[in-house]
């Protein structure tokens, strides 16, 4: 398949720049593979589609408030620095990216204030850099500060100023490891109660960990798609987690990934025989179809964007066909989409 064929009309009015009141009353559809029908519902109404022995896979990453604002020394130019990775603890480098780019050269000192200041060691890409930062403390305070100036890293379609809200909002509720730079935005619709709901119905709810770059996020530009290259993301899955998914699997019990995230991680680490293993390293998996997939049979995921890698891997796993006619419908029913917005199921 060509990039092309992931295009679609679409209406940047659906866009969501807020979430929803209260994270379960996002719109749910839900997709039934097999016999392609679509039904409306709300987010709070998951638990009906799970049995006993189900499992929910969550990617448990917590968003790392990755975006500083500085100005240059002498020209007092305001930069602002994306931080994508520490590269180096002890030399205290980082891959960033930079905005405006053409402001920000090899040699430019930055201040980012509260005695922070960083310098500019070499160019990575058009708007990559790499920055080796300065603080008179150890490392651990120095992370201290970097989150004491570092605003929610919100995608650059919210163009807005981060409002009071968006720092637990732009956060899952079972968030508890530290390390990406964006959201798993499936998992931001789970409340405290809807997750009650499911544990009490007896489905179990598993944590893997997938750090999120903006890989994933990166507009596709070949149209030969696999040609595409995804960015390495930080994954890990613990034996314990695996053991309780491939009981699932053994059952023939439903299996259901939340977000892109969580499947690219379980698509990472797949037995021989079709089973779970424990993972801890780097994965730049990139899901597009035709793919078999070998771990979920349900996956949870948000409405992407036109020839987004998002989209690719969700008509890789429900179809062509049934996916772009679930759009289609979803641009007619005014579903809200992207990072704050609505959600499918696709059972």
């Amino acid at each position: 398949m060509r990039t092309s064929d992931f295009n679609f009309d679409f209406s940047f009015n659906l866009l969501a720049y807020h979430p929803t009141q209260e994270r379960d009353e996002s719109r749910l559809m839900i997709i039934h593979k097999k016999n392609h029908l679509i039904e409306h519902k709300l987010f709070k109404d998951l638990y009906q589609y799970f049995e006993e022995g189900d499992t929910i896979i969550m990617n448990n990453t917590k968003v790392f408030p990755a975006r500083l604002f500085g100005n240059k020394e002498k020209t007092d130019a305001k930069i602002e620095v994306f931080l994508l990775r520490e590269l180096d603890p002890i030399d205290r480098t980082w891959d960033v990216l930079v905005d405006p780019a053409r402001k920000v050269r090899v040699g430019n000192k930055l201040n980012f204030g509260c005695g922070l200041t960083g310098e500019v060691i070499d160019n990575t890409t058009s708007r990559g850099r790499i920055i080796q930062l300065n603080f008179n403390g150890n490392h651990k305070k120095l992370i201290k500060i970097i989150k004491k100036l570092g605003k929610t890293p919100l995608p650059k379609y919210i163009n807005r100023l981060p409002e009071k809200n968006d720092k637990e909002r732009y956060q899952t509720i079972y968030a508890k490891i530290e390390g990406s730079v964006a959201a798993p935005t499936a998992g931001l619709h789970f409340s405290k109660h809807l997750l009650k709901k499911l544990e009490i119905k007896g489905i179990n709810l598993v944590e893997i960990t997938l750090h999120l770059g903006l890989g994933s996020f990166l507009p596709v530009e070949v149209e030969d798609i696999s040609k595409h290259k995804m960015d390495s993301e930080k994954c890990f899955i613990e034996k314990n987690i695996c053991n309780i998914i491939n009981k699932s699997i053994k059952q023939k019990k439903r299996v259901c990934a939340v977000g892109t995230s969580s499947m690219r991680a379980i698509e990472s680490s797949v037995s021989s025989k079709k089973y779970l293993n424990p993972f801890s390293g780097w994965t730049n998996k990139f899901i597009f179809p035709p793919y078999n997939f070998n771990i979920a049979n349900c996956m949870i995921t948000n409405f992407h964007m036109p020839k987004s890698t998002l989209l690719m891997m969700t008509v890789a796993f429900a179809g062509y066909d049934l996916i772009m006619k679930a759009y289609k419908i979803a641009i007619k029913e005014k579903y809200r989409f992207y990072s704050y917005g609505d959600v499918m199921l696709i059972l």
